[in-house]
Parts: C-alpha cells; structure tokens; sequence
C-alpha cells in the first residue's frame, strides 16, 4: 500500500535532492574518466586493468538494479534510496583511500552496488509523488540533470585531477553525499510501499544475477573463445531466468511486463538501444579527435560536450511535452533525428572538419534529448503502482546494459581493425575506418529504436 498522502511529501525538496543527485553522481562518474591516466600511472595499471575502473562500476549497478528495485516495492522506496546513499558514500571514501587497484576495483564495484540501491528507486519516488499531469515535466527536470553532470565532467574533472590529484574526485563526491543523506533523513517524511504483502524472489534473483554479470562480462571481452563462452552461458542463464519468473508467484522481474505490456517492453528496447547506440559516441569520437586531428584533451572535450549540452536543453521541454502530446510520437521523432546525426558521422574522415562534427552532435544532443524524457514516462506510466520500482529499475538496467554493450561494439571494432597496438599515425587509417564501421552500427540500431518507440496502443495509466 502506498503509506503517504501528497500532503507529507514536501514536493519541492524531495525534487531537489532527486534533481541533485542525478547532475552530481553522473558528473563525478564521468570525471573520474578523466583521471584515468593519473590513475594508472600512480597504480601501474594495464590498459585491461584500468578499463575496469569503469566497468566494474557498470557492471555492479547493472546487475543489482533488478533486484533492489522490488526490495524497495516491497520494504519501501525512500528507506532503499537512503541506504543506497550511505552505502554509495562509504565506497566513495574507499575509492579516495585506495592504496592499490585491486582495491580501486573493488570499491568501485561497491560503490555499483550502492549505485543500484539509488538509482533503481529514485525515478519511483518522483513518478509516486507527482500527479500524472506534472509527471513530463519532473522527468525531464530529472533527466536534463543527468545530462548537465554529463556535460560538466570533462571541464571539472580535469580542473580537479590537475589542481587536486585524482582522489579529491571521490573526496568531493562523499562529501555531497554526506549532505544528500542528511536531507533525505531531515526532510522527506514521506514512505511508498506498494507491494508489502509479496515474498521476494530468491530463487529467480540468484539465477538473474551470474547469468547477467556472465552475459555483459563476457561480451565486454569479445572477440575470444572464452568471452563467447560466457556470453552464451550468460544468455542460457537468462532464458532460463524468464521460464522461472513466468512461473513464480511473486517474480522478482514479473515477465508479464513484457509480454503483455507493449508499451513497457517496446520503451524499455527503445532505452537500451538509445544508450547502446550513444554512450561510446564520446569515446570515439575523443579519440578521433586527439589522433586524427591531433587536438589537446581539453579542446577535444569542449567539443564534445556540445552533445550533453543540447541533451540537457531539449530534455527539459521534451519532458513539458509528454504531458500534452503522446509521448510515443516524441520518443520515435527523437531517435529519427539521432539516426540523422550518426548517419552524418558515418563519412568522416581523416581531413573532416571540426564543424562537421559539431553539427553532427548537435543534432544527436537535439535527438537524444527529445527522445528521452517522454520515453521514461512512458515507461513510467504504463504500469500500475506497484510496479513502479521495479519499473524505475529495469529502464536503470537497460541505460547500464545499454552503456556497456556500447563500449563492447566499439572495442570489438577496434579489436578487429587496429589490433592490439596503440593507435598511431602508422595505423590511423585503420583506426579511422572502425570509427566509421562503429557509427554504422549505431545508426543501424537507432533506426531499429526509431519503429520500437511506436509499439504499443495501450493506454498509459494515469495514477
């Protein structure tokens, strides 16, 4: 049962710290990239090694987020996102402590952990606390944070690393999250328990958790034997895991979601293909930048962040929008526009010109933007209640599964046209050529996610 009324919740706040936590924890996630070679430098860290810096951080809140979100349907979404909070910044201050990096993986695979506890809940809450007709507008505010953070990282984490050292990264971060803590404990009353009646699902969550972990594990490793080996076991393991929750009387991921629920099952491919198709675009393309154009660090990224900037314009409005226009209509449109962007980016090459590529990630930010805020209501809006955390944590789960698939394509790419050597001018050709294999990947997906955000006639609730 949900155990609030709109008049405990303090509306204002609770969007505030929302709103806070979607710009800071996404900006010092990705600050954290540009600290990377300090990092290695200071630990001797192999490129394989270092590469896990980051993806053990997705990797952990991929895998966890499922679960936590119908922890918090059953126990209560505000007493998740508070824990997950806590648990966040102890691993934040371990991250600043590491004193080797074993150590750094491993507080970064906690703090993933956390990272699921929070982000599997924090779109419930705001979803359980504003009425239908301002649910658009609280997405979008939510979403554009997101976006901001994104587009403030590079600047920022460089000012820090080079001013701080690396570790005022994470010093900073637990610090914000001690006082997030802290307002959450002093100022939201409010609790929403919409499934306390049901028994949670141990059988099906410890077939759930390897099967995923062995799945984006081993195609993060792809092209070799063993990768293959465990990305197939991995999607045995989840084939395995819809049969069992078909059956099961209270799911840890109820199934019927998907197959009855057009709308969820068709916005939640579309939000897993928009980050598969986009999160490795700034990768590349940063690359691209220093090697083929030969660009400072610092120029490449005040060009990159063209994209997170217009995401976080348009993502605002979008979100205005879906509360008066279908939402299906905007999301589709969006990623339409995207495909324009990455088809652009299909031509580059070694002599193409930086305004070419600022157009084109110009109208990637235009298209993501308008894509994403009235995808999440949809989600959002096409389940029940008390289906909200759940519903909240599996699009988390598909933007984390979507992110690591994307960094799994270009690494194949890069795998298969340039090898194992570092990039250099010997082989820039070649680099340049999976650049532009890479985005025909992307656009490809895109224009699949393009007719996936039309799916669906059902009639979105309105609770």
């Amino acid at each position: 049962m949900n155990n609030t009324t709109n008049q405990d919740i303090n509306k204002s706040v609770l969007l505030a710290i929302t709103i806070a936590t979607n710009f800071f924890n996404p900006l010092m996630g990705a600050a954290v990239n540009v600290a990377l070679p300090e990092i290695a430098t200071q630990f001797s860290l192999s490129a394989v090694s270092l590469s896990w810096v980051t993806m053990g951080f997705l990797l952990s809140s991929a895998i966890f987020l499922v679960p936590f979100g119908k922890v918090a349907d059953m126990i209560g979404r505000k007493k998740i996102f508070l824990y997950g909070n806590i648990i966040f910044m102890i691993a934040t201050i371990l991250c600043a402590i590491s004193y080797n990096g074993n150590f750094l993986i491993f507080s970064r695979l906690f703090q993933g952990f956390g990272s699921a506890m929070m982000y599997g809940t924090t779109m419930a809450i705001v979803i359980s606390a504003f009425p239908p007709q301002e649910r658009g507008r609280v997405i979008g505010l939510n979403v554009a944070a997101v976006y901001i953070g994104l587009s403030v990282a590079p600047v920022l984490g460089g000012i820090l690393t080079q001013t701080l050292g690396w570790r005022s990264l994470f010093y900073i971060s637990a610090v914000f999250s001690f006082f997030i803590i802290i307002a959450i404990i002093t100022k939201i009353k409010a609790e929403w328990i919409e499934a306390e009646d049901e028994k949670f699902d141990w059988i099906g969550t410890l077939i759930y958790i390897p099967s995923m972990a062995l799945l984006m594990y081993g195609f993060s490793k792809l092209p070799s034997y063993s990768a293959i080996g465990l990305t197939v076991v991995g999607i045995i393991g989840l084939v395995i895991f819809v049969f069992v929750e078909r059956k099961s009387k209270f799911p840890v991921l109820n199934m019927q979601l998907f197959f009855d629920n057009k709308v969820f099952a068709s916005s939640n491919l579309s939000a897993f293909i928009n980050y598969a198709a986009t999160f490795a675009i700034g990768f590349v393309l940063s690359l691209f930048l220093q090697y083929t154009k030969h660009l400072s660090p610092k120029e490449a990224g005040m060009i990159l962040i063209t994209q997170p900037i217009v995401m976080a314009i348009v993502s605002i409005y979008s979100g205005k929008l879906s509360d008066k226009i279908n939402p299906r209509w905007l999301a589709s449109i969006g990623m339409g526009i995207s495909v324009v962007g990455l088809f652009m980016l299909i031509f580059i090459e070694n002599n193409t010109s930086v305004s070419f590529i600022i157009i084109a990630l110009s109208i990637l930010g235009f298209g993501f933007g308008l894509f994403s805020s009235p995808n999440t209501n949809m989600i959002m809006s096409s389940v029940e209640r008390n289906f909200y955390g759940i519903a909240s944590a599996t699009l988390s789960t598909m933007r984390a599964t979507g992110m690591m698939f994307s960094m799994a394509i270009a690494s194949l790419a890069f795998h298969v046209f340039v090898g194992e050597q570092a990039i250099s001018d010997s082989n820039i050709n070649s680099f340049t050529q999976s650049s532009k294999v890479i985005f025909l990947i992307f656009t490809v997906l895109c224009i699949i996610g393009t007719f996936s955000s039309l799916v669906g006639k059902k009639t979105l609730t309105k609770q």
